[in-house]
């Protein structure tokens, strides 16, 4: 047998990835560490002919036509060495080693370099879908040599997710910028899904709308210009009721949330390269805040919030000024999102297609939503657009939806409702559409206590004052 990919990694993503590709009409040869998730598979899905397990790693590489084709779907890190340590004697030049996992981009570039002295191929592939979307088709964003992609892209686009018959798979850029694209994607994702929960928290605890009121706002929101898989899934979340207590299920899920590194990497990539990433970096400290369950329990009995007289709105005005401000924060999350590709990719001379990246990002991948198509219609028609919210289109909406969000945050604030990325959403705007900053005092105070020295604003050059 002949088979033209293997699959190494059999959890449920793996697992996924592999049906798609034999339901697409691959040959998936697929191989497990341990021979349980081979089994699972096989048990779970017969009469695939498709797939082809094999329980020995020589022979799995053996049953591959050349240039030889190993997609990983394993755990990030050492393991992910590991398993290629463990291919290198068994392959040879012009291979291709795929990592289809949440791998650090850096890391990437690494096992790149690594493997390019063996003459051994190696693509970073971002894939973002969960595991329906493996299976369905995902958004894929693979990186590494172009030459190398061309060799397997054929299968990629296929399984990836079609949108207006549009494969939402592109190559990204050399070494790890796939799955670099990838990272900060998961950090667009930790603040679009912030700011929908805040959203959700000022209609339950200011407007005190039922749960169910809610799911029917959010379902109407996503008929319009709000429309996104996170819209769509919260809508459903509302609606779920618990078998056990018959409350909404959302009232007995336990407010602690988790996270897998990819957030704090986008942010950390950021804060080390100047990078403005605020609303991702709040979503990412209000994941941490939560995790504080015990301590959050004991201090609402000790700190007092403000005195404020929670006089009643009116309901149909504000859930509007809601929606403007989960826009708005959206669009600003975004921004600074799309900012970070534009300024990495300057730095790392990637040339990351910013237009393309919005479209393979309309399918499959968590974030799809409609305004993607806006954002990529934005890079078209300016390639070097500085920034998201300088675009015409979102200028105009910002312009028209920033009451709605300074009032909701005012609001919130009033009534000790915590929004970290609503209010952050707001600082950030008004922030970047400052000409004459205050940046002038830091510089001065710099200069007193460091002699730093400063810039004039009338002429060239850097001085210092003494300031005593």
């Amino acid at each position: 047998m002949v088979n033209t990919i293997g699959v190494i990694g059999l959890g449920v993503m793996g697992s996924n990835l592999a049906l798609n590709m034999e339901s697409k009409g691959e040959q998936v040869a697929v191989y497990n560490y341990t021979r349980d998730l081979t089994d699972q598979l096989l048990e779970k899905h017969p009469g695939k002919e498709g797939i082809h397990p094999y329980y020995e790693l020589q022979e799995f590489v053996q049953s591959l036509q050349a240039p030889r084709k190993v997609f990983l779907m394993v755990t990030a890190g050492k393991p992910i060495d590991l398993v290629i340590d463990a291919l290198i004697p068994l392959l040879e030049a012009g291979d291709i080693i795929m990592d289809g996992g949440n791998s650090h981009y850096e890391d990437t570039e690494r096992r790149y370099d690594t493997l390019k002295d063996k003459g051994i191929h190696y693509i970073g592939m971002g894939i973002s879908g969960g595991e329906v979307g493996a299976l369905k088709g995902p958004s894929i964003m693979p990186g590494g040599d172009q030459e190398a992609y061309e060799k397997v892209a054929s299968i990629f686009t296929k399984i990836a997710a079609q949108v207006d018959n549009d494969p939402c798979c592109v190559y990204i850029g050399p070494k790890g910028a796939g799955h670099f694209v990838k990272m900060v994607h998961n950090g667009i994702e930790y603040a679009d899904m912030q700011l929908i929960a805040e959203a959700y928290t000022f209609l339950r605890e200011r407007l005190h709308l039922s749960v169910d009121e809610i799911a029917d706002i959010f379902e109407t929101w996503n008929q319009g210009e709000l429309q996104s898989y996170l819209m769509e899934i919260t809508a459903d979340i509302l609606r779920k009721k618990d078998e056990i207590t018959g409350l909404p299920l959302i009232d007995v899920i336990l407010d602690q949330a988790g996270q897998k590194g990819t957030g704090k990497w986008t942010s950390m990539q950021a804060i080390d390269n100047g990078i403005t990433s605020s609303i991702i970096t709040e979503s990412l400290f209000a994941r941490y805040i939560s995790a504080l369950k015990d301590e959050r329990v004991a201090a609402e009995n000790v700190l007092v919030g403000p005195e404020h007289d929670r006089q009643s709105l009116d309901k149909d005005e504000w859930i509007e000024y809601v929606r403007q401000a989960l826009y708005m924060g959206k669009v600003c999350a975004y921004a600074q999102g799309f900012n970070q590709y534009k300024t990495s990719s300057e730095l790392y001379d990637w040339n990351l297609p910013l237009k393309d990246i919005a479209l393979i990002f309309r399918g499959g991948c968590i974030i799809r939503a409609e305004f993607l198509n806006v954002i990529s219609k934005a890079y078209e028609e300016q390639p070097d657009l500085a920034n998201l919210l300088l675009a015409p289109y979102f200028a105009d909406k910002l312009k028209a939806y920033q009451l709605g969000l300074r009032k909701v945050v005012c609001e919130g604030i009033n009534a000790g409702i915590s929004s970290p990325c609503l209010s952050t959403s707001v600082t950030y705007y008004d922030g970047y559409r400052t000409g004459n900053s205050n940046a002038n005092i830091l510089q001065a105070q710099r200069d007193y206590f460091g002699a730093h020295t400063y810039e004039r604003r009338d002429r060239e050059g850097t001085f210092h004052t003494n300031w005593q």
